[in-house]
C-alpha cells in the first residue's frame, strides 16, 4: 500500500448509527460521533430499493426488474440517490479533516469497517459534490474486522507478482438450474480477460465453462498462487460461515455443506477448517482474490461477519475484492433494463478490470482508478454500460 494519509471509519448499528474513526498516523486520536437513526434510515431505504438484491418476498428476476428500472440505471434519478446518501452518511468532521488534506495535494485512502445497516453502501458512488463521487478525491476500501485481520492464527502469503492465477471462470455446476446457469456465456479462447490471464492461467486448457473444477482440484493449485480469480455465483444461508461459493463439486466431495440438485456447495467454514473430515486443514489461499458473484462480500450482513471474505483473508490474501450486492448479469441486462440491446456487455469490462487492479502495486487505488474512470463516464453521458449497477458494486478488503 502507497504511504499516503489513511483513516479507518468504522460504523455500528444500536440505536442510532455510532461512527468512530482514526488516522494511522496518530492512532491515539479517536473521534466518534452518533447519528440518530432517523436521519440515515430514508437513504438507506432508498437504497435497499434500488439495489437488485432481492428484498423480502422477491424473485430475483422481480429483483432485478425492479432495480434495472429504478435509479442505478437513470443518471438524474441516481445522482440523487447518491447525493442523500453522501449528506446523510459522510461524518462533516471527517469531510472536514479530508478536505484539509486534498487542499495540500494529498489524497487520502478511506478504510471502511461497514455496520450491518451500512453493509451495501456503495461509499466509492456516494456524490459529494456536483459531478464528483467520494472516489473522485479518495481511495476506498473494506477493513476486515480486527478479530479477522490481528487474528494469532491467521495466515500470510507474499505476494508474488510472477507467481501462477488460478482462474475459475464460471464453472458448470453439477445438477444446476437457471439459478446457478452461466453468468458469462460464450467465453471464446481469445477473450480479452483470457488474453489478459496469459501464460500465468492455471488449470491450463479451456478457459471457461469446464465441468473438472472442484475443489480437490482446487485446493492444491490455490496453495502456490499468486492470485485466485473467481467468476460465478456465491450464495448466503443463514450465517456467514455458511456463504457459499459453487465449483464442478458433485455428490461424491466431501464438505461442510448439504449436497443441494446434485453437488455440493464450498462453504466458508470448508475453508477456514478444511473440507475432509479429520483433524482441522485450513486452506491455503494466494495473497490476491477476486470473487466476482452474487453478494460475495455480503457477510458483512451478518451479526457475525465471518464469511468468504474473512476466510480467504484469515489462510492467506491481503486483497479481497467482492461484491456488495446481487450483480447483474449482461443477460439479466439485455433482459430488464431500459435502453439495452443485444450487444450490451458490461460484466466483461468489469472482470477484466478487477483482474487487472490484483496485478497492480496498489490493488485498491488501481480498481479505484477505474472506478473513477466510470463515475465519470456516467455523470457525463448516463449510458447503461458505466451504470453504478456493476461498478459500484465492488468494493476490496485490505487487512
Amino acid at each position: 500500500m502507497v504511504n499516503r494519509p489513511t483513516v479507518q471509519l468504522k460504523l455500528v448499528d444500536a440505536d442510532g448509527l455510532y461512527y468512530s474513526w482514526r488516522w494511522e498516523h496518530d492512532l491515539g486520536a479517536i473521534q466518534n460521533i452518533m447519528v440518530e437513526a432517523g436521519r440515515v434510515q430514508p437513504a438507506l431505504d432508498a437504497l435497499a430499493e434500488a439495489l437488485p438484491t432481492p428484498l423480502p418476498g422477491e424473485t430475483v428476476d422481480q429483483a432485478l426488474q425492479r432495480s434495472l428500472t429504478g435509479p442505478l440505471t437513470d443518471r438524474h434519478r441516481e445522482a440523487g440517490l447518491a447525493t442523500a446518501l453522501a449528506a446523510s452518511l459522510i461524518p462533516y468532521q471527517l469531510a472536514v479533516e479530508m478536505n484539509a488534506l486534498l487542499e495540500q495535494g494529498l489524497r487520502p485512502h478511506v478504510r471502511i469497517q461497514p455496520s450491518l445497516s451500512t453493509a451495501q453502501v456503495p461509499w466509492e458512488a456516494l456524490r459529494v459534490d456536483e459531478g464528483e463521487r467520494f472516489v473522485t478525491n479518495a481511495d476506498v476500501s473494506v477493513l476486515p474486522p480486527a478479530t479477522v485481520r490481528n487474528a494469532p492464527e491467521r495466515r500470510r502469503t507474499v505476494w508474488n507478482p510472477d507467481g501462477p492465477v488460478v482462474a475459475v471462470l464460471d464453472p458448470k455446476i453439477p445438477g444446476a438450474g437457471r439459478d446457478l446457469g452461466s453468468v458469462l456465456g460464450d467465453v471464446p479462447d481469445d477473450a480479452p480477460l483470457v488474453t489478459a490471464l496469459g501464460e500465468r492461467r492455471i488449470p491450463a486448457g479451456r478457459p471457461a465453462r469446464r465441468d473438472d473444477l472442484d475443489r480437490d482440484v482446487l485446493e492444491p493449485l490455490l496453495a502456490d498462487a499468486a492470485r485466485f480469480l473467481y467468476v460465478g455465483h456465491v450464495t448466503t444461508a443463514k450465517h456467514g460461515l455458511d456463504a457459499r461459493l459453487h465449483l464442478s463439486c458433485g455428490p461424491a466431495t466431501t464438505g461442510r455443506a448439504a449436497v443441494v440438485n446434485g453437488h455440493r456447495p464450498l462453504t466458508a467454514a470448508d475453508l477456514l477448517l478444511g473440507h475432509r473430515p479429520g483433524p482441522a486443514a485450513p486452506w491455503r489461499m494466494p495473497n490476491r482474490v477476486a470473487l466476482i458473484a452474487c453478494e460475495s462480500g455480503g457477510e458483512v450482513r451478518f451479526a457475525e461477519p465471518v464469511g468468504l471474505v474473512a476466510a480467504a483473508v484469515h489462510t492467506g490474501a491481503s486483497y479481497v475484492t467482492a461484491t456488495r450486492w446481487t450483480l447483474p448479469t449482461d443477460e439479466g441486462l439485455r433482459h430488464f433494463a431500459p435502453g439495452a440491446t443485444e450487444s450490451t456487455t458490461v460484466l466483461p469490462e468489469a472482470i477484466l478490470a478487477v483482474n487487472t487492479a490484483h496485478d497492480a502495486d496498489d490493488p485498491v487505488a488501481a480498481l479505484n482508478a477505474w472506478q473513477r474512470d466510470k463515475a465519470a463516464r456516467w455523470e457525463a453521458a448516463g449510458r447503461l454500460e458505466d451504470s453504478p449497477a456493476i461498478w459500484a458494486a465492488f468494493a476490496t478488503a485490505f487487512a
